[in-house]
């Protein structure tokens, strides 16, 4: 199976090139699933339920977010009515939403997509290794799922890293998101989990993890209140995972960086055209 996996879609910038590159990208790649992280979707805070009908609609099979999840209130009312839209999965018991989905392919292949929320830096939530624990322990890889996929939603990259090895053999990609910069160390680990410790975000990279420059280079040099932070509008980069699975085993064959367009150099899984 092929997974196209993109990390935090950063404002409008970051939303229109995903939403016309997607369809072609699909079409090259042959990609049977995609997911997208999209808590920065709506102007750098949160998503609505007209950004997630845009994204399904361009082909991303479903939505993870993380702890900007509900910064636009409509989605507290929303998330319940919407299967592909996942929050993490650690929140409390009685959060609305879902951390963990299960959807099939348009070849039948099915699929288990779960985000967890790391603790380093960020809100307590509840213990993520406990909550992936108890997801994966129900459902085995390469039997009752021919993939499964992980967000690691984390600030620290030593708590991504450590997740990462935690699910190693039990799922097919432990890729983490948040941070906004792709990093070098996309591999397979011993266990056959793929893992990359950030994705990356969709957006502009002459920025600021994605906002604007100034406000938040006069709150560090200053140390007073600014504006409210918004996204840049510069010409943006799509950052993604690439990943092909073993028919048999669900277990990571092949992991690639993709980084399209925008500031940054490119990457393309080799021998593919581009």
């Amino acid at each position: 199976m092929k997974i196209l996996f993109f990390g935090d879609i950063m404002g409008r910038s970051g939303r229109d090139l995903l939403l016309v590159r997607l369809p072609d990208l699909r079409r090259q790649l042959n990609a049977d699933f995609v997911i997208a992280n999209a808590e920065n979707a709506a102007g750098g805070y949160g998503i609505t339920p007209k950004i997630c009908a845009q994204l399904y609609e361009a082909g991303v099979d479903t939505i993870t977010t993380g702890n900007h999840v509900w910064d636009q209130r409509e989605t507290i009312s929303y998330i319940d009515k919407d299967a592909r839209l996942l929050r993490p999965l650690n929140y409390p018991t009685g959060t609305p939403g879902r951390g963990v989905g299960y959807f099939e392919t348009g070849g039948g292949h099915s699929v288990m997509v779960a985000q967890v929320m790391g603790r380093l830096f960020m809100d307590a939530l509840d213990d993520p290794f406990a909550a992936i624990d108890h997801e994966l322990n129900s459902v085995k890889l390469g039997q009752t799922a021919d993939a499964i996929v992980i967000d690691l939603h984390c600030d620290a990259t030593s708590e991504s890293m450590a997740l990462g090895h935690y699910v190693d053999g039990r799922a097919s990609l432990a890729v983490g998101t948040h941070t906004h910069i792709p990093t070098a160390d996309t591999q397979i680990l011993p266990g056959g989990t793929a893992y990359q410790t950030d994705a990356g975000m969709c957006g502009d990279y002459d920025s600021v993890i994605g906002m604007k420059k100034e406000a938040p280079i006069a709150r560090f040099t200053q140390k007073m209140p600014t504006e409210r932070l918004s996204p840049a509008t510069g010409s943006a980069t799509l950052c993604g995972v690439y990943l092909e699975t073993d028919a048999r085993t669900g277990l990571a064959q092949r992991v690639e960086p993709l980084r399209i367009g925008g500031r940054l150099e490119p990457a393309w899984p080799t021998d593919l055209d581009c």
